[in-house]
């Protein structure tokens, strides 16, 4: 298994990142990607890259940080990501439920836009949030295509629009809203998803899957939710592990050779 998305750069986890890492793997989990969301998480994503083997980092400005950022943060964002640890751009997109002016929702889109320009010019995949921005989410991916491909983080929409972003050349990543026992949609995502472009992620320290949600998160959890998808789509789990795991590393080009 792969924790496609996790935040081992929270302070939850990074006083003792090892624990948790060691934890994961006693469960089944080879390998993390740690995911930046402004300059100081990217600044740690990129440290945990270099301190563990097995851990790999995304760095990025999330939409809802984008209004803290210095004039330089972006630089040295993009001065980043010519370690070869570093292998996503993100995580990046749109939300709307903090920031409802037009002026505020303008500018999360022009930036959007700037992160998906550099991460093409650095050949990486970008990792997207998006919330209740649906419409302009796509529209931007669509004019403006992520030439190295993605990841549709802890996907929200709706089991119509995953052949949309599939065509665009993105993966669909499910995580704890999967197990939910209320969660109608992202079981049928869980269901309809190519088996080729699915993944699993935690995104700890949030979204515990069922029966631990509402408590913290860690990539140890990450059976829960794959288990999960297994059963949905009549499989056995090993045929998501094996799955996931070949989506994982061909998307961002770590085949083993």
């Amino acid at each position: 298994m792969i924790d496609s998305h996790c935040h081992l750069n929270h302070n939850s986890f990074y006083a003792n990142p090892q624990k948790y890492i060691e934890e994961a793997m006693a469960k089944g989990v080879e390998a993390f990607l740690v995911i930046g969301y402004d300059l100081e998480s990217s600044r740690r994503a990129y440290a945990l890259a270099q301190r563990f083997e097995n851990v790999y980092a995304a760095v990025g400005i999330h939409p809802t940080d984008i209004k803290k950022r210095g004039p330089a943060d972006l630089g040295q964002i993009e001065a980043m990501l010519s370690d070869k640890k570093v292998i996503g751009y993100g995580e990046i997109g749109l939300d709307y439920y903090w920031d409802k002016s037009e002026e505020d929702q303008k500018e999360q889109k022009e930036y959007f836009i700037e992160q998906i320009k550099i991460a093409n010019e650095h050949q990486k995949p970008i990792i997207v949030h998006t919330r209740e921005a649906a419409y302009d989410t796509f529209k931007i991916l669509s004019d403006n295509p992520p030439q190295y491909g993605g990841i549709m983080h802890c996907y929200s929409g709706s089991a119509e629009m995953v052949g949309d972003y599939v065509d665009l050349g993105l993966y669909i990543s499910l995580g704890g809203p999967v197990t939910f026992l209320n969660a109608k949609t992202p079981k049928e995502v869980a269901k309809i998803t190519p088996l080729n472009r699915l993944l699993v992620e935690t995104d700890s320290p949030y979204l515990s899957p069922h029966p631990l949600r509402g408590k913290t998160n860690s990539p140890a959890n990450l059976p829960l939710i794959l288990e999960e998808i297994a059963r949905l789509r009549g499989v056995e789990a090993k045929i998501i592990d094996e799955a996931t795991t070949a989506n994982f590393r061909r998307l961002f080009r770590l085949e083993k050779q």
